[in-house]
């Protein structure tokens, strides 16, 4: 008997014993969940990789798992193992153009913007001496990327209270003079995504919109026709980023506002003028006007020939007291002339200016500045109404990265509505050089500043990149509705965009942040873990046999010679 209840005694604790090792497993398995669920998730949107004609420009890769480091290292260190996390305050334009122009080694590039450039934020138009420095900067740095071969992933991410606290800790890191490796631990940044593919046929949407004029004997084929003109894409560093709230969603909002304004006036048989409208919204802004080109082409022959006039609206919503007026005919044109006189007498009466500004265009080039000039070369009179002084150069400044709803005031929106407005009625009911207004503030016909911020808070969060918008995208079915609502005949037109034009997917991405610990670190904890199994496998064999036979583990075996004897 006692021998048995010695046998079961023994059993129990080795049956306790035994468990020691799975709970210190599942401690251990809880210990590397809580290490996975302390990683930091961050929102990257990846810089632009497109082609022209073959030629590659852009970031060439999308994937990233190397260390953090920080500008604490000199020119030209091997950087081929870290990404560099580069802050718009810190930054040091000729430190990213050496390793552009010279094609030296980094593993990756994380730009950290300010807040205030995140898109849909809004500021009412706030300037600074200190946005100002950093929008300039920024201009620097998305011209230096978007024109270059970029041999190494380039994401930008907004700073936060997670990215700050890696940066610190980055930096009091990197100024001992040590990149973070495996063996000095620090953070590691990565980013699980496939290879960027080519977008296959990408589409331009053009939209366009008709009020048609009265005639006595009811033929409105035959009145002459103002076309109103407004581009809706974007192009930007980052895709995923590019609102561009002044260029051009200031123009859009301008043109919808405009259109209901009129579809007031066209309503009644007794306001409607002898004038047909026309309202545009066309796609491949940035890429020479394309998409004006192709839709006007489009047009019937009578239908062009028509035109009496068209107003181009590109970037109105940030300027103070004067705006331009941008033409291709010479000043001196009498048509031009009564054009100007129009739009300047208005303007006066509103308390601001509008300024002449000529370019003449060269056939011989298909390069286009502004997007009236696409009219000019089917010999269709027309002006672009902008802030801007001089045109934006091929793929730049149309939906940059610090062009966002804090740069827009809607209020110079509101006063280039009225300018457009009633510059547009004077003509059509010949009340040039009278003292009438007809969209006065205090009338049923006063511009709707909750319509203009609405619309313009809408686009200030809509990414409009045409290769990247599908031809039944939400922000063109939106556009075409609004069209729908205030105008009749609405049309849209599906276009392939130019050959030479090739672009890539993956825009955004998701960045995991994990603090490692060094390779000193995990020999220790390596060193712990065996003593500690060491330990409890001797308390085991102890407990359950005997400290004799724990020693005649350890024992040499007796040879076969001892045996046999």
């Amino acid at each position: 008997m006692a021998d048995e209840k010695k046998s079961k005694q023994r059993h129990r604790v080795m049956v306790l014993a035994s468990m020691y090792p799975v709970v210190a497993l599942m401690l251990i398995l809880v210990a590397c969940v809580e290490l996975c669920d302390a990683a930091t998730v961050v929102d990257v949107y990846r810089l632009i990789q497109y082609d022209i004609s073959g030629v590659p420009f852009g970031s060439r890769f999308s994937s990233l798992n190397h260390h953090a480091a920080s500008l604490s290292f000199q020119r030209g260190a091997d950087l081929s193992r870290s990404v560099l996390i580069l802050p718009l305050r810190e930054l040091d334009i000729g430190f990213v153009q050496d390793y552009i122009s010279q094609k030296q080694s980094l593993g990756g590039l994380l730009i950290l913007l300010p807040q205030t450039f995140r898109p849909g934020n809004v500021g009412g138009g706030s300037q600074s001496s200190e946005n100002d420095g950093f929008r300039n900067l920024l201009a620097q740095l998305e011209k230096l990327l978007v024109h270059g071969n970029i041999p190494f992933p380039v994401y930008f991410a907004f700073e936060n209270e997670e990215t700050d606290a890696m940066l610190a800790d980055v930096k009091k890191n990197d100024a001992l003079g040590q990149q973070a490796t495996a063996t000095t631990g620090g953070y590691k940044l990565v980013i699980s995504v496939s290879e960027p593919r080519k977008i296959a046929s990408p589409t331009i949407t053009n939209i366009q919109g008709w009020l048609p004029g009265s005639r006595a004997d009811g033929d409105s084929n035959q009145l002459p026709t103002i076309a109103v003109v407004a581009s809706y894409d974007t192009f930007g560093a980052a895709p995923a980023l590019s609102v561009g709230s002044d260029s051009n969603g200031s123009g859009v909002v301008s043109l919808l506002e405009v259109a209901r304004l009129f579809s007031i006036l066209y309503s009644n048989p007794k306001t409607r003028g002898r004038y047909n409208l026309l309202f545009a919204l066309t796609s491949g802004g940035p890429y020479n006007y394309e998409g004006t080109q192709k839709w006007l082409k489009s047009l019937d022959q009578r239908m062009r020939e028509s035109i009496d006039y068209a107003i181009c609206l590109n970037s109105v919503g940030s300027w103070d007291n004067e705006l331009l007026i941008h033409v291709s005919k010479p000043p001196d044109n009498a048509y031009i002339k009564q054009i100007f006189e129009g739009f300047s007498n208005v303007a006066e009466d509103l308390g601001f200016q509008v300024a002449l500004k000529h370019k003449k265009i060269n056939i011989s080039n298909s390069r286009v500045a502004w997007e009236h000039e696409q009219f000019s070369r089917l010999r269709v009179t027309a002006a672009t109404l902008s802030e801007l002084s001089t045109p934006p150069e091929l793929l730049e400044n149309t939906g940059s990265l610090s062009d966002t709803r804090k740069l827009v005031n809607e209020d110079a929106i509101i006063k280039g509505v009225k300018l457009v407005a009633e510059s547009l009625a004077k003509h059509i009911y010949g009340h040039q050089g009278k003292d009438i207004k007809i969209f006065a503030d205090d009338s049923s016909l006063a511009v709707n500043p909750f319509y203009v911020r609405s619309w313009l808070d809408l686009l200030s969060q809509t990414p409009r990149v045409a290769p990247f918008l599908s031809k039944n995208d939400p922000l063109i079915m939106a556009l075409k509705k609004e069209l729908e609502d205030y105008t009749a005949e609405v049309s849209v037109q599906h276009e392939s965009l130019d050959g030479s034009f090739t672009f890539y997917d993956s825009t955004k991405a998701s960045l995991n942040i994990y603090q490692v610990a060094s390779v000193t670190f995990d020999l220790l904890l390596l060193l712990v873990l065996g003593s500690y199994l060491i330990v409890l496998f001797s308390f085991l064999v102890i407990t359950t046999r005997g400290l004799d036979d724990l020693i005649s583990l350890f024992r040499r075996p007796p040879s076969r010679k001892v045996k046999m004897a």
